[in-house]
């Protein structure tokens, strides 16, 4: 029996009628896209340029329909020869030599085409269908049929005979036809269907995408879907702000606090981060954002809370490597234990989509609870970005998603290096989550400090002070305050007179405290002038 289904969303009729038929094509995501898989007995136009997928496409449908109880006849006509066509397939996974010819059968209808026109070409398909008892039904080369067909009128009447004979059989029909970019294809009217492929140039990056044109009987998801074509074939990703625009699951009541496990820092918001929320750490290169996140899955790990490091710069062995370096000495320990997960993604072309895909399906598949994820790196998203307009939308799906499973997500973007403001790369998220850390340099009397402040907490008090902190082989440290300085913020950071600054915590490290920071000692004090004497003849007068 093929993989059929009902689908009561878009197609469950206001008579009472019974919904329609699906065709479950299992290939990923499409079955998403289209609310279920195709309509049973439907016709469907596959279009796009050379090199877009199109075959790759439609043998994949026919092999997961065969492999489900389905029978599938792929006629071609001026296309590759099937000996090439099969070798090329043959590396993918879906491929399986074993359902040839039984299941799926392949036959060249392009001589009864050139013998005897559209009226031979559709008397072998229906011979051939028959014969095999076909499910699905796959013509590959329509631009070749329609060449013998005298007009326009005469090609859809080919087409409607075709579906009238394929909803007789209950069979689904694929046609697949080359399409550039302006072209107008009448037949187009003529389908149910029509699944756009594209394949177009980023910069340097080849970019493949599709779009559900047109779909009868149901509803499907509109716009632009990127695709990858790898050794399983093609994986469609549709648009994160689409896919995960109405979660299923609601967030959890019971939330606690989720410490850093640095004292200062805990103290400051009032015990640790909401569970369930969604923190932005901002600061510049260097200033230790990364050892910040690895802090926080470290301190969570220790109380027996799993989590989750999803990064694109460092590998695992050097995650691993600065962890012990700056006093995680147990770090390396929950790792291999897998209370901690590294998930790193080589510098390679990714697709934004997939990307939160891996993220949101590796969580599902852990099935933990209190979950601590860290994304080190919200720029290497927007590298991944096509299209730079979605950023903000994307992420607030990502985020909204992550809030629902329960996850206590901390992001690290990055500032400028040196600014006199500060300086959001994504302005937008500000709006979409609920915690702000800002950790920067400020240069002062020729010596750089490291400073952290909180800019914002949602639903939870804390406390806004500046506070200077320090790395070094024992840990981070949070020192109490930086009040001895004016105008951090703005980058250019002054002595106030008179004033002594904050204790400094990396003094443990060696690092010395800049000069002149002494209270009045510290102030500079002009010599008295010396009086004039009188010159000598003048004080002889005075005494005479």
């Amino acid at each position: 029996m093929a993989n059929t289904a009902d689908n009561d969303e878009g197609t469950q009729a206001h008579d009472g009628r019974s919904p329609a038929k699906r065709l479950v094509t299992n290939v990923p995501r499409l079955d998403f896209i289209t609310k279920g898989g195709l309509i049973q007995g439907s016709s469907y136009a596959i279009i796009g340029p050379p090199g877009s997928g199109k075959t790759v496409f439609a043998n994949q449908i026919a092999f997961e329909h065969v492999r489900t109880g389905g029978k599938a006849l792929y006629v071609t006509l001026l296309t590759e020869s099937h000996g090439r066509m099969l070798e090329n397939l043959s590396q993918m996974t879906f491929f399986d030599p074993s359902v040839i010819p039984e299941k799926l059968q392949y036959i060249s209808a392009y001589r009864d085409l050139e013998k005897e026109g559209l009226k031979g070409l559709l008397e072998l398909v229906r011979k051939n269908a028959q014969q095999h008892g076909a499910t699905l039904l796959i013509i590959d080369g329509m631009d070749a049929a329609k060449e013998f067909a005298r007009s326009d009128l005469s090609f859809k009447r080919f087409l409607q005979d075709l579906q009238t004979f394929c909803n007789i059989l209950g069979c689904t029909s694929l046609l697949l036809a080359p399409h550039h970019q302006g072209e107008i294809h009448p037949e187009n009217t003529a389908v149910d269907g029509i699944f756009e492929l594209s394949l177009w140039l980023h910069g340097p990056r080849a970019v493949r995408e599709l779009i559900a044109i047109k779909f009868r009987g149901g509803p499907s998801l509109l716009g632009r879907h990127e695709v990858e074509i790898s050794d399983q074939g093609m994986v469609i990703h549709p648009r994160t702000e689409v896919q995960f625009a109405h979660p299923a699951a609601q967030g959890r009541e019971d939330r606690i606090r989720m410490p850093f496990g640095i004292p200062r820092l805990d103290d400051a918001m009032k015990g640790g981060l909401l569970s369930g929320s969604t923190t932005l750490l901002l600061g510049a290169p260097g200033t230790g954002k990364t050892l910040l996140g690895l802090r926080f899955l470290l301190e969570g790990a220790r109380a027996g809370q799993p989590g989750f490091y999803f990064g694109f710069y460092e590998t695992p062995p050097r995650l691993i490597e600065k962890a012990l370096g700056t006093g995680m000495k147990d770090f390396k320990k929950y790792v291999d234990e897998g209370l901690i997960e590294i998930q790193w993604q080589p510098p390679l072309e990714h697709n934004m989509d997939s990307l939160a895909e891996r993220l949101l399906e590796r969580i599902e598949e852990r099935k933990v609870d209190r979950l601590r994820l860290f994304i080190d790196g919200v720029s290497g998203f927007r590298s991944a970005a096509v299209y730079p307009d979605r950023l903000g939308r994307f992420f607030s799906a990502l985020t909204h998603q992550l809030r629902m499973m329960d996850v206590t997500t901390l992001y690290s973007d990055e500032t400028p290096l040196f600014s006199p403001g500060v300086d959001m790369p994504q302005p937008e998220a500000a709006s979409t989550v609920e915690n702000v850390i800002l950790v920067r340099y400020v240069e002062l009397r020729s010596q750089l400090y490291r400073l952290l402040s909180i800019m914002k907490m949602r639903e939870s008090a804390y406390d806004s002070s500046i506070r200077e902190f320090s790395i070094s082989s024992d840990g981070i440290t949070v020192a109490d305050t930086f009040e001895s300085a004016e105008s951090i913020l703005t980058g250019h950071a002054r002595m106030t007179s008179g004033s002594r600054p904050a204790a400094r915590a990396d003094a443990r490290a060696g690092i010395k405290a800049p000069l002149g920071t002494k209270g009045a000692k510290s102030r500079s004090t002009k010599k008295q002038p010396a009086k004039k004497r009188a010159p000598a003849s003048a004080s002889r007068r005075s005494r005479t």
